[in-house]
């Protein structure tokens, strides 16, 4: 291996090293404060699928300089000494749908397993919901888990090299049989398609891949149609003023009965599974508590950003005034860029946020982690295959060119 590839494998490995901090510290200040100290596991798998999802995008780049290493090169066999992407890119989209199908699904039932159950029988209970899916996967690679090839039957006679060039593009073949050995002039019956069995790393790609796109088209579509669309109301609908002491004591008394409903609610739940009747009801009347305790942190926020309090209370109205002009601001620059794109006719294909699930600063849950990890790994696999296509069209150098030419019907 040549000094380049020295330098590109040293480079890929501090890249790798940043992007897993980077999505640690996303983690930390992105979680709920109920999940601090706990969840080690689904954490783990938060960092893990967004690692992966950054570096299947940021391997094309890669896969580019890592082929033009021997671009150059005056010995044969030169690109034989690269890095192996192709087996790479094959590793990283395996992991990919690993993570998409299996572990994601086992860390979100495991965290929403009931609590009072011991460890092995929510393992047991998530493991049964992957083994179903695992069954699922099977039997869509057995039933459509194929790929077809268009060839054409061509076929020539021999003759002894001419002293001179005598084929044209009016006698394209040798000789004045029958015979087709020209695709431009072949007829069509001399088309066919061939089906063949797919290996499973490419069905695992095509498979990702035609999931990726749908979600992608719905969730990211509305993200990055709604994200602008959402900071422009949150500016319509900001404070438009300091209340005042009586109105604020008003509004926490307020609150304060609704918290103390919610405490009554809260107990009652605890009596049932206390008593063992955790029914369907029982975990759809938690659903709606855990809901309605979320919609008051809201409120408690809201009504503490219409009263500042302290010593700073000033700064920080100026500061909560300014917030929302900042999101004012994004927003009619973001709606402005998405309506110029449409007019434009140039599709948002490289975008890569997705909006899939509520995801807040320092108010995450983990499961809303999970699912939009899942989301972003999907999409990911779609929007490195688009990447691939447009830069393979240009240079034909890239391994993950090559492996998304495959189609899988």
């Amino acid at each position: 291996m040549g000094d380049f590839n020295l330098a590109l494998v040293i480079v890929a490995i501090v890249v790798c090293v940043l992007v897993f901090i980077f999505n640690l510290y996303l983690l930390v200040n992105y979680q709920h404060p109920d999940d601090k100290n706990q969840a080690y596991f689904p954490k783990f798998v938060v960092v893990l699928g967004l690692s992966v999802a950054a570096i299947s995008i940021l391997m094309l780049p890669a896969d580019v300089a890592n082929r033009q290493a021997c671009q150059h090169a005056i010995y044969n066999g030169a690109c034989n000494l690269t890095l192996p992407m192709k087996d790479l890119w094959l590793a990283i989209y395996i992991i990919d749908a690993i993570l998409v199908f299996f572990v994601i699904p086992f860390a979100m039932f495991y965290y929403e397993g009931d609590q009072d159950k011991t460890v092995g029988k929510r393992i047991k209970s998530a493991l049964m919901w992957v083994i179903a899916t695992a069954i699922i996967c099977g039997l869509v690679l057995g039933v459509i888990g194929k790929v077809d090839f268009t060839v054409r039957h061509l076929s020539s006679s021999t003759m002894s090299f001419p002293s001179t060039f005598q084929l044209s593009s009016s006698q394209p073949c040798i000789g004045n049989g029958a015979r087709q050995c020209s695709a431009y002039t072949a007829s069509p019956s001399s088309e066919t398609t061939w089906t063949m069995r797919s290996t499973f790393p490419e069905y695992v790609v095509a498979l990702a891949t035609i999931v990726g796109s749908v979600l992608f088209s719905i969730f990211g579509g509305v993200g990055i149609a709604s994200l602008p669309l959402g900071l422009i109301f949150s500016f319509i609908r900001r404070p438009k003023a300091v209340i005042t002491r009586s109105q604020y004591i008003k509004e926490a008394t307020e609150l304060g009965k609704k918290a103390k409903e919610l405490k009554k609610a809260a107990d009652a739940l605890h009596q049932e599974e206390r008593s063992g009747s955790k029914g369907r009801k029982w975990r759809k009347n938690k659903k709606a508590l855990e809901k309605e305790l979320l919609l008051l942190e809201d409120d408690v926020k809201a009504l503490e950003e219409m009263y500042p309090q302290g010593e700073k209370a000033e700064t920080t109205w100026a500061m909560t005034v300014l917030g929302y002009l900042a999101k004012l601001i994004l927003g009619v620059c973001g709606s402005s860029g998405y309506c110029s794109l449409r007019i434009l006719l140039l599709l948002p294909s490289a975008c890569s946020y997705c909006w899939g699930d509520d995801a807040w600063w320092g108010a995450t849950l983990m499961n809303s982690f999970l699912f939009n990890v899942a989301l972003i790994l999907l999409c990911s696999i779609r929007d490195g295959g688009e990447e691939s296509r447009v830069a393979g069209s240009n240079y034909r150098l890239k391994a993950c060119y090559d492996l998304k030419s495959t189609n899988v019907n």
